[in-house]
């Protein structure tokens, strides 16, 4: 493997790139199937988390082969993120700035890919240049059997709460990991 790590902060010369690899795991290899995993509403989602300021992907490629990707935004002060809790969450924990919340909205690595610790790699590549004091992500729990958010406990995430940010997405498990940077 000769995997190099490429960030991007805008969107327009990666989106297909970033598009094609989601629909290929997710729907290809996970079987995810309904509007909610649809390359359209994905490519809504990409094209509303990528207008927002601070907006950063990195894209890992073996050789010319992209292999995946993971990309997060800052939440703002505006922020709908902690809208679709389904349990309070202790006072003053979902106040943004813009510079306290990072959202890992994806992280999707390629089949030929998993298992080689790339995943983890391309996540602490795009947390090490960011100025956000913690990261949070949504996780569907019964992903993997709940080997997904299992993994993600052992990268330092914690189970916050649960939300459902769509009507028709999955009820997510809601994960914390503060400090950003794990020591």
């Amino acid at each position: 493997m000769n995997i190099e790590l490429h960030h991007h902060s805008s969107v327009a010369a990666v989106r297909q790139t970033i598009v094609d690899i989601h629909v290929e795991v997710r729907q290809r290899d996970l079987g995810l199937t309904g509007p909610f995993y649809s390359a359209e509403r994905f490519g809504e989602r990409l094209a509303g988390h990528s207008s927002q300021p601070g907006w950063e992907v990195v894209i890992a490629y073996d050789g010319s082969v992209p292999a995946g990707f993971a990309y997060g935004t800052p939440l703002s002060p505006s922020t709908r993120w902690w809208t679709a809790m389904t349990t309070p969450l202790p006072d003053g924990y979902t106040a943004e700035t813009g510079k306290r919340t990072l959202a890992l909205n994806e992280i999707v690595v390629r089949r030929a890919w998993r298992g080689t610790g790339l995943a983890r790699r391309i996540h602490e590549e795009l947390l090490a240049g960011r100025e956000e004091e913690r990261v949070t992500l949504l996780v569907n729990p019964k992903a993997g059997d709940g080997k997904v958010q299992s993994l993600y406990e052992r990268w330092g995430y914690a189970k916050v709460g649960e939300q459902q940010p769509f009507a028709d997405s999955p009820v997510f498990a809601a994960m914390m990991r503060e400090p950003l940077r794990q020591v």
